[in-house]
């Protein structure tokens, strides 16, 4: 499949390669260049046209001579891709424009906002189509594109209608779709509408077009109870508003008599089910779908999920997805915190090539957040996280999650890092408490192995070694590629006495990350100086970690 050039020509200019090993062009001039280009009639511009616009008329030579140097800057930046995506002759340049994606959409900010280029040519050209928008939206318009918007997939439970029984059942039914609210909500990937909204509307109709229309959910679960002698039968399906078809079906029953007791577990199936599944079926269509094409609840579920998934292919596609989340809804706080933590996640993993540069892009999304919505119990968290991670600043930490916990106490992710910090600080038996409060909490993340991960660090701080290596190996079964969790094995191996396990487990560690060292892990990881970190570095140099 050809390369793309993604261009956003809204808010902040941003022209980037796609894919894993894309390059993206930071020059102000470089990226006037591609947006001179790409809003060009056939996507070619004369080479002087080109030279006036971006460094004046004043001097011919000089700005030819800029042009070119322009040119071979890109083409030294993009190497065989220039010749891709760009054609020069004596007296044009020309862009490909059948393999551009516009991202983003006129309105999501100022044409070429911030882009800093002063020359007068370029601000003339700048302020002509601000005061004609219209002309460039039709870029936008060469590639069909759903309806922009909505960061997050909005979803609901109608009432569970009585097909047989008394009319106490109707109460239940109403009751089991608020629950099912509940329990989503409690979520940072769904938008959840009011119960109170789905129970008005099921008074009337249950069609799914009416549903669609009237709530405008992606997806909503219904389905009916019943009495079968005694025994209460609960039928759920689970729909995608889109085209009403049927995801799955789950059942629940039981005695009417110990009916209560299958409840619960039944309704946390059946939203962890919600959970993996809107993941599953994001992952699939951001895949099979260019990003200009992609809703934009697609773009935060599928960056989302393929961030915790355990291939780097994956984890860099996710950020591509939720830059473009980002420039379709830029006040949107959340947005911005899910790019932030990637760039930590990139930083704290080993995967970047640029430690410094990523952990100030980490701050400054996460800074950025808390500017849109200081009470963002989830931006709150992540912004713990990053100077937790990055900085080593546990009391800053401490306090975001404090803090996310007071506004939300049911954010599970602040409960689970919190969990982690009390670990760094060697008082096991609350960071138990914390990872569990976090585990209880969140039924429907597609990242559980994160979950179990960061638990699997709580009961090691309790020198609860067995469960400790449980959970690291149940973590390691869906993502054997994360270095804290391989930690966490081998150092619950060591103390159970396991050493040949330990050193087999330390010597995929070593597979992971070949550059991972003793040393490295004693200056970046913010628990190497406490007791905890103390028994790390034992195991891992018993397991032959130098």
């Amino acid at each position: 499949m050809a390369k793309k050039l993604n261009i956003s020509l809204f808010g902040s200019c941003v022209v980037r390669v796609d894919g894993a090993d894309g390059v993206e062009v930071k020059g102000a001039k470089h990226r006037a260049l591609f947006a001179l280009l790409a809003t060009a009639p056939l996507g070619r511009r004369t080479r002087s046209y080109l030279q006036r616009t971006l460094w004046g008329s004043s001097c011919y030579d000089g700005g030819r001579q800029n042009l070119r140097r322009a040119l071979s800057d890109l083409r030294s930046l993009l190497g065989v891709d220039f010749d891709h995506f760009i054609k020069c002759t004596n007296s044009d340049v020309e862009l490909d424009l059948s393999l551009v994606n516009f991202l983003g959409a006129p309105g999501t900010g100022a044409f070429m906002e911030g882009i800093g280029i002063r020359d007068r040519g370029f601000e003339e050209w700048v302020a002509s189509m601000r005061a004609d928008v219209n002309q460039i939206a039709a870029l936008y318009r060469t590639t069909p594109r759903t309806e922009l918007g909505r960061p997050l997939p909005r979803i609901t439970a109608l009432p569970f209608q009585r097909i047989m029984g008394g009319e106490d059942l109707n109460v239940l039914g109403d009751w089991l779709a608020e629950e099912v609210c509940r329990s989503l909500s409690r979520s940072n990937l769904l938008s959840v509408i009011s119960h109170l909204s789905s129970r008005a509307l099921a008074t009337r109709t249950t069609d799914t077009l009416d549903v669609r229309r009237e709530l405008d959910v992606d997806y909503f679960v219904t389905g009916s109870i019943r009495d079968m002698g005694g025994r209460i039968v609960v039928d759920m399906d689970f729909v995608d508003a889109r085209d009403g078809n049927i995801m799955w079906t789950r059942q629940i029953a039981g005695p009417q008599s110990k009916f209560w007791d299958e409840i619960t577990t039944g309704l946390d199936g059946v939203v962890r089910a919600i959970g993996r599944t809107i993941a599953d079926e994001a992952i699939a269509y951001v895949n099979d779908r260019p990003v200009p094409e992609l809703e934009d609840h697609h773009l935060v579920i599928g960056g989302v999920s393929l961030m915790h998934r355990p291939t780097f292919r994956d984890f860099a596609k996710s950020r591509t997805l939720l830059e473009e989340a980002v420039i379709r809804a830029p006040m949107v706080a959340e947005t911005h915190a899910w790019l932030a933590k990637w760039y930590v996640l990139s930083v704290f993993n080993g995967w970047t090539t640029d430690r410094s540069g990523d952990t100030q892009k980490a701050l400054d999304a996460s800074s950025r957040a808390l500017d849109i919505n200081p009470d963002s119990s989830f931006s709150l968290v992540i912004d713990g996280f990053a100077h937790n991670n990055l900085m080593q600043r546990m009391d800053v930490a401490s306090q975001r999650y404090d803090t996310a916990i007071d506004i939300n106490p049911n954010e599970s992710l602040s409960w689970l890092l919190r969990g982690a910090l009390l670990a760094f600080q060697d008082e096991g038996p609350a960071a138990i408490a914390a990872a569990e409060q976090a585990r209880n909490l969140s039924p429907i993340d597609p990242f559980g192995y994160y979950y179990d991960s960061l638990s699997s660090t709580a009961y090691l701080a309790a020198e609860n070694y067995s469960r400790a290596l449980e959970l690291a190996d149940r973590s390691l079964a869906f993502n054997d590629r994360h270095l804290s969790t391989l930690r966490a094995k081998i150092t619950a191996l060591h103390f159970l006495g396991r050493g040949e396990d330990a050193r087999t487990a330390a010597g995929e560690l070593l597979r992971r990350a070949p550059a991972f060292s003793l040393d490295a892990y004693k200056n970046a990881h913010p628990v190497a100086k406490a007791a905890l970190g103390q028994k790390v570095i034992a195991a891992l140099e018993a397991a032959g970690i130098s």
